[in-house]
């Protein structure tokens, strides 16, 4: 049996992004066998950034779980009073990465992600699924990179700036960058997944953490479509004085709904194309009106019903029939449409219309590696719009003035359940609902 270690106060060692303690015995009573302190990316010497994660399809001894990270978070004194209890962090991980071939698989030897001084890392409860999992794959996947754009989790590590808002034990949901080359150990299907603070959410203790995931990539993307691109009038922070009527093609999807929300709130008239089946829940988020996207009539209809004058349509949709669906919806002035994926210039029929297409997760204002359409360049006016954009989130979630898609909850818990998620959205048997993985059993 190991020797119980002698309780005295620990060492630190600060760094420029991150405080972090070395904790050399607090009475633990156990032995801490190849201790690894957890270095900030652009912290001192002692980082292990540079050590490239392994291929999934190696196989490699898994890691001896007790060795272990000690993280702490410290206030701007440095009194043993006001520091946070331990976090034992292992040095390795589960992860969905993709191999070599572009193929999505399970890993248990990826490396811990190390966290800027503007990120927090989370210990992942739940995983939401979303259609870019499915195209991140093949030819558009990185080796090695960890997948997923959504998770909610419990926070165990805080970088410096981070504590201005958050501290370990908060609750918390966000988008993440999956499959990113430059970033490899971003994605969100992970047991620890590191967040950028300005666009993670406290989750209220009134919503499930399992509902929470399916918040992040919807609400950046649609503050983005809304508010920068399209620009309509008003915002959730000061409603239009004269409200316009704004068309959501394909209401009844995860940006759907949240984008349906967040035209009412902004005091615009939401209206939507979708499946009949769908229309109870559309309205029950805000829609106006909603049309049968499968008549071949709707957009005709929906031009009778605007008058001829419809100026805003957000495509969530996104494919050659939704654009032109949209264009012949719009009225004879033109006005403006956004897409969510890119368009082919063809389907440009009218001059009088400003086309545009968008990544929500560019508003991150990071350079994101993915091959062309899809690279992201750095863009630092984006990010303090997208800062500012996440604080008005949080409000409205804190009110209780947006809700989450309708999630279903797969019976399977963690990332075998995940890859199960990944296919049937690549079956395209997903409407009206938010597939969400469990990585632990929470009921």
């Amino acid at each position: 049996m190991p020797q119980q270690m002698t309780a005295r106060l620990p060492s630190i060692r600060l760094t420029s992004s991150l405080y972090q303690v070395q904790v050399q015995g607090i009475g633990l009573g156990l032995e801490l066998c190849g201790f690894a302190p957890l270095y900030a990316r652009h912290g001192t010497s002692g980082s292990d950034s540079d050590t490239p994660a392994p291929t999934p399809n190696t196989r490699q001894e898994k890691p001896n779980r007790t060795s272990l990270r000690m993280i702490t978070q410290w206030g701007n004194r440095f009194a043993p009073s006001q520091m946070s209890p331990p976090t034992l962090l292992p040095t390795h991980q589960d992860a969905i990465v993709a191999d070599q071939s572009g193929n999505l698989a399970i890993s248990t030897t990826v490396p811990l992600p190390e966290i800027r001084s503007d990120e927090i890392l989370i210990k992942t409860t739940a995983v939401a699924i979303n259609p870019s999992d499915v195209k991140l794959t093949g030819q558009m996947a990185a080796p090695a990179a960890i997948a997923g754009s959504d998770c909610a989790g419990i926070v165990v590590a805080v970088g410096e700036i981070a504590q201005e808002r958050f501290k370990v034990g908060d609750r918390v949901c966000a988008p993440t960058v999956p499959m990113d080359p430059l970033n490899p150990l971003s994605g969100a299907f992970a047991e620890y997944v590191p967040l950028v603070a300005d666009f993670a959410l406290k989750v209220p203790k009134t919503l499930p953490l399992e509902h929470a995931a399916a918040l992040g990539t919807g609400v950046a993307t649609i503050g983005y479509a809304l508010f920068r691109s399209l620009c309509i009038p008003g915002h959730p922070e000061k409603k239009a004085m004269e409200p316009a009527t704004v068309l959501v093609w394909g209401g009844s999807s995860a940006t759907g709904t949240m984008a349906i929300q967040l035209i009412r709130r902004s005091g615009c008239i939401p209206i939507t194309a979708c499946s009949p089946k769908n229309f109870a829940l559309v309205k029950s988020r805000g829609a106006e009106k909603a049309f049968d996207y499968h008549d071949s009539e709707c957009a005709a209809q929906i031009k009778a019903y605007t008058g001829n004058a419809l100026d805003f349509a957000l495509d969530c949709v996104c494919d050659a029939q939704s654009m032109q669906a949209c264009y012949a919806a719009i009225g004879r002035a033109g006005g403006s449409y956004t897409t969510l994926e890119p368009y082919h210039q063809k389907l440009h029929t009218r001059k009088r219309i400003r086309p545009d297409w968008i990544l929500g997760i560019a508003l991150f204002g990071r350079e994101i590696g993915w091959k062309d359409p899809y690279h992201v360049e750095a863009d630092a006016e984006l990010r303090d719009f997208g800062r500012r954009w996440f604080q008005c989130v949080q409000s409205l979630l804190d009110r209780g003035e947006i809700q989450p898609h309708p999630v279903r909850i797969g019976n399977e818990v963690g990332f075998e359940g995940v890859m199960k998620g990944i296919t049937l959205m690549k079956q395209k048997t997903v409407s009206g609902e938010k597939l969400v993985y469990r990585l632990k059993d929470t009921r």
